[in-house]
């Protein structure tokens, strides 16, 4: 199939061409890399990369096509698609459609043929930085760095509400192959830009989830009297989320056990009195070293986000759990007195690594304990 041209350009100036795949046009947003070697699909369908120009390290993206019961949510949420090869062909026993399909039926708009390699070593030594990809043939790398420029960035965007549910639902599918136990606890669920996989282990795992809209009062979510409340991954600048935070912070300080990933463990941190900070070029990919401080055993884990926590400005009723091996930075935070706890990364990860599922069943455990 014949591709058109297509330009990515970033904000400094710096151009690439290649060609097209998905739908024809534009888009433009934060350019960040990604280094899983599977998993584009739940990749590029997570919430989280909302505004985002997702760029896969790994060469050969597309082989095995896209099927419809691995997404995590109902649409692509990511601004465009950066790639190095796109096979011709795809192939899998599980397949429903091909990637570049599957990215022109959701308007969004790709480039392949680049070397990602270098764009890659270009953001870990600028940082993110606002981009776009423009298609066609009258496709110029003036107009392209015109509109890369045009993209304020994510620092003071709440994205959180762009993403949400706008309506209250419950939720009641299992993961691929596996079975769900008898409900035992009640679960409201803040949907931030929720993935799918984090609602089909806890349905898993025993629990009626109730998801929620991120704008959603306490006294909204304490009406079907949960045991515990979920706050979810999703993307942009926690700080502007307000209306979360002093939901958080109500749920939380009643004593309900309460377990964030993501952006819901930063709105945690943000609801006890600690900041979040920009990083760099953030954390995006599926090999990343986590230390439980507490047991010293390190896991590998699966990290999605641009914002962390500061270390220096937690407040002394919480205390960190887990540290990146990357850079030192704050991984995991738990209360001191309550039964509350957040992880950064996502320990729900699909296709893996499931080192880090026992979250899950501590935040289980937590509502046991409160229920006796």
């Amino acid at each position: 199939m014949s591709s058109l041209k297509a330009i990515l350009a970033l904000s400094d100036g710096t151009c690439f061409e290649g060609e097209s795949f998905g739908a024809e046009g534009e888009a433009i947003g934060e350019i960040v890399f990604n280094t899983s070697l599977t998993g584009y699909q739940e990749i590029i369908t997570d919430p989280s990369y909302a505004k985002q120009i997702v760029t896969l390290t790994y060469p050969h993206i597309g082989n095995t096509g896209v099927n419809y019961d691995d997404v995590e949510s109902e649409k692509i949420w990511c601004s465009g698609l950066v790639i190095r090869d796109l096979p011709n062909k795809d192939s899998n026993w599980r397949r429903n459609d091909s990637l570049r399909n599957f990215l022109f039926s959701n308007n969004i708009v790709g480039i392949f043929g680049i070397d990602t390699r270098k764009l890659t070593k270009l953001i870990r030594t600028k940082g993110s930085q606002s981009a776009a990809v423009l298609t066609g043939r009258d496709a110029s790398k003036k107009r392209t760095i015109e509109l890369a420029k045009s993209f304020v960035g994510l620092k003071g965007l709440d994205l959180a509400k762009e993403v949400t549910t706008e309506n209250q639902y419950r939720w009641s599918e299992s993961e691929w192959r596996s079975k769900a136990i008898p409900k035992k606890f009640k679960v409201a669920a803040l949907d931030f830009g929720v993935k799918k996989n984090i609602l089909r282990i806890l349905n898993d795992l025993g629990c009626e989830v109730t998801v929620f809209p991120a704008k959603s009062s306490s006294k909204e979510i304490l009406k079907i009297k949960p045991n515990g409340i979920f706050l979810s991954n999703g993307p942009g600048d926690p700080e502007p989320c307000i209306y979360a935070i002093e939901t958080i912070k109500e749920l939380a300080l009643a004593g309900l056990p309460t377990f964030g990933i993501c952006l819901g463990h930063q709105l945690m941190s943000l609801a006890f009195g600690a900041k979040t900070r920009k990083m760099k070029f953030g954390h995006h990919g599926a090999n990343h070293p986590v230390q439980d401080l507490m047991s010293k055993k390190v896991a590998i884990s699966s990290q999605n986000h641009g914002f962390t926590v500061e270390e220096d400005s937690l407040p002394d009723e919480l205390e960190i759990t887990h540290r990146s091996l990357f850079d030192g930075s704050v991984q995991g935070i738990k209360h001191k007195t309550l039964p509350s706890f957040g992880f950064q990364g996502h320990p729900e990860a699909s296709p893996g690594p499931h080192d880090l599922r026992h979250l899950f069943r501590e935040f289980i455990k937590n509502m046991e304990e409160s229920s006796a």
